[in-house]
């Protein structure tokens, strides 16, 4: 099983394909909570140089409190990372945690039925785009 669920966009950027990415999360129910540059971080880190890359941490609430109730610790694998990725060429691959993978080690039946509902949304995130 993947662990992501992944489109490349071409001829694009980052800066140009971001809000079209948070319109979708946003349709299917998701606000970004957190944003990771690692561009930058990894430049002030290690003086290491990377392409354009962010991590947005994605959370839809109504789902956040389904699976917090059945199982308070899975907020370790909370929030849906979405990342943007340019590679270089012109294009960008936009890639989503896959729920289902993820929440895998988790012996828990509601969990995994939430985790499927999840990943049909994060899905329907990234084909959209």
């Amino acid at each position: 099983m993947n662990y992501y669920i992944s489109k490349t966009i071409h001829n694009t950027t980052i800066r140009e394909i971001r809000p079209k990415v948070e319109e979708e999360l946003r349709k299917e129910g998701f606000g970004v909570l957190t944003e990771i540059d690692i561009q930058a971080t990894m430049k002030k880190k290690l003086d290491k140089d990377y392409l354009p890359h962010v991590i947005l941490g994605a959370c839809n609430p109504v789902f956040a409190d389904k699976v917090l109730s059945v199982e308070p610790q899975i907020s370790t694998l909370l929030p849906c990372n979405v990342t943007l990725r340019e590679l270089g060429n012109g294009n960008v691959e936009i890639a989503a945690v896959d729920p289902l993978g993820a929440m895998s080690a988790v012996d828990n039946q509601d969990i995994a039925a939430y985790a499927a509902e999840i990943r049909e949304k994060l899905s329907k995130v990234v084909h959209n785009i």
